[in-house]
């Protein structure tokens, strides 16, 4: 038995040597097979927890975007701060979260941009939740009398189009640009000065 094999095969455990399996073969050539290999179990047991190829992939986009909405969540709901200050932290730390995604691990980054091309429902649910945050903010904004929005949830979503230049994996070549934090401050100063009441 390899010592892999001795640890308890959690759904987490699985997750992890998938993105492995990711990384080193890309997302066409992958399989649950070559995951099981790296966990040294049968690919029974990789089934277990994860009923199908698909379901593992997409487990695997779903915990790839759940990073992200963490840290977000805490700007979101911290209890100091005012919301036009939050707002700004909320559309750097979501930029700079994606570059970093794109700049450390290339070779997973290019692998999650197929993925997420295949699990439209997880990635949708992924956006809902980063709109919600953001309307969070703005309501708050509004009740403190700091923002003004007549519709908050499409004050939210504006927020969140205008902004897809430094969030949107489509865009990654941008972020390489020299010029590229300028412009993201410009367009973020532009967005809060819109909504400041």
């Amino acid at each position: 038995m390899s010592p892999a094999a001795a640890e308890p095969l959690t759904p987490e455990r699985i997750l992890e040597t998938t993105e492995d399996v990711l990384r080193r073969f890309g997302p066409t050539k992958a399989t649950v097979v070559d995951v099981a290999r790296a966990l040294g179990v049968s690919h029974g047991s990789v089934y277990r927890h994860f009923p199908s190829k698909a379901a593992l992939r997409e487990a695997v986009t779903d915990r790839w975007l759940a990073k992200s909405v963490v840290a977000l969540e805490q700007i979101t709901s911290a209890p100091s701060g005012s919301a036009p200050s939050k707002l700004e932290s909320w559309l750097e730390a979501l930029f700079e979260a994606k570059r970093h995604k794109a700049g450390d691990d290339p070779e997973l980054f290019a692998t999650y941009i197929v993925l997420l091309d295949e699990n439209s429902d997880v990635v949708d649910r992924h956006l809902t939740e980063l709109i919600d945050q953001l309307a969070r903010i703005i309501a708050e904004g509004v009740a403190a009398g700091t923002l003004t929005a007549e519709d908050v949830p499409a004050a939210a979503r504006a927020v969140f189009d205008a902004t897809g230049r430094f969030h949107d994996p489509q865009y990654a070549a941008d972020w390489l640009s020299p010029t590229i934090f300028t412009e993201f401050e410009a367009v973020t100063a532009l967005i809060i000065r819109g909504l400041r009441a």
